[in-house]
């Protein structure tokens, strides 16, 4: 069974975290892309955390909503951290050549620390 789709949003410090879970396709993306673009709205906070931990899939939707954050966040001189472990998503920045724009940490943890 594939669990159902979930995104999360706080603050943390300096830091808005978005978490999602489940399997990222172009049905989700909408909800992914809403939270991703409120977390950038909140006053004071530059850095966004996206943990993609519990994400198995991602189609080009999804990569899309990443490279959209990214360039959002690059333009308002902020900082994005991906927070991933090895497996699709890793695979698929590798292939698509995108590892080499985006900053990644092993766990949510280690995204916050870096950012403080």
């Amino acid at each position: 069974m594939i669990p159902v789709f979930d995104v999360q949003r706080w603050t943390d410090g300096s830091c808005v975290v978005v978490r999602a879970s489940g399997e990222l396709d172009m049905a989700v993306a909408p909800r992914l892309r809403a939270e991703v673009d409120r977390a950038l709205e909140t006053p004071g906070h530059r850095c966004l955390v996206m943990d993609l931990t519990e994400v198995p899939f991602c189609d080009s939707v999804g990569l899309g909503i990443l490279v959209g954050a990214l360039t959002r966040v690059k333009d308002a001189h902020g900082r994005l951290i991906l927070v991933v472990t090895p497996g699709m998503i890793t695979h698929l920045l590798t292939i698509t050549n995108l590892n080499r724009h985006f900053e990644t940490s092993g766990s949510l943890r280690e995204a916050l620390d870096a950012a403080a």
